[in-house]
């Protein structure tokens, strides 16, 4: 680990939630084994359709509070329109080579909104670019050792899921920081789930990839390697 290392692990996302919902939980455990953790959200959430960008900023606030994070900054692309430009692969390289993660956290690279994923192959490709030792931004070059994709809404078997049964009430109340996005309003009634079945749809999606992991309560990650398992006596999860 540097001396001028911000953080191990950095998840990045389109919007200010977006890791909270996917993995929050995993971010809050890495946080109690020691690890330090930071949030990269690539909009400012000007086009929601609940909520300002302002009101989402504050209660991205509290909800890295919650989740013990070191760092969390959010870029200027415009919501709705997070494309994969050169420029807006360099605004995550300059992220990149100043918190320097060994581990990156994208969204999974298929999905309903364009701008999930859009971020994972922008992402990917920023993490790439960052290694690059002639691309001059003043900072030294970085490129993460390993890219994990969060896959909670995506219809894919997980290449592994991440025990978070002590820090699903947590993980609940950081999403739940969020207030003008997840309570009873007018606004956008027709597109969100009624607050009253939030706990009950997240802690049942959880519960799932926990029982696929022989855990109560679980997140799924993808990574696109394949692993190495030294020892058969120690591979994790009862076959039956």
């Amino acid at each position: 680990m540097s001396d001028n290392t911000i953080a191990d692990i950095l998840a990045i996302a389109a919007h200010r939630d977006d890791v909270e919902q996917t993995c929050g939980g995993t971010l809050l455990k890495m946080k109690a084994l020691g690890w330090r953790t930071a949030i990269l959200d690539l909009t400012q959430g000007e086009a929601g359709t609940r909520g300002s960008a302002g009101e989402r900023a504050a209660e991205a606030a509290a909800a890295a509070e919650i989740l013990g994070v070191s760092w969390r900054q959010a870029l200027d692309i415009p919501d709705g329109r997070v494309e994969n430009t050169y420029e807006n692969r360099l605004k995550i390289v300059s992220v990149l080579r100043e918190v320097r993660p060994r581990v990156v956290i994208l969204p999974y690279w298929t999905g309903r909104h364009p701008d999930h994923y859009t971020t994972a192959i922008l992402g990917y490709e920023a993490c790439f670019l960052s290694g690059l030792a002639k691309l001059d931004t003043g900072t030294p070059p970085h490129r993460p050792f390993k890219i994990l994709y969060a896959s909670l809404y995506a219809d894919v078997r997980p290449s592994f899921v991440v025990d978070i049964t002590p820090y699903i009430v947590q993980r609940h109340q950081a999403l739940m920081a969020y207030q003008s996005q997840y309570q009873n309003q007018q606004a956008g009634s027709g597109l969100f789930v009624p607050e009253e079945e939030i706990r009950e749809r997240t802690f049942a999606e959880a519960r799932h990839y926990g029982l696929l992991g022989g855990v109560r309560y679980a997140e799924p990650f993808v990574q696109k390697e394949v692993g190495v398992v030294e020892d058969l006596m120690h591979i994790p999860v009862q076959s039956m």
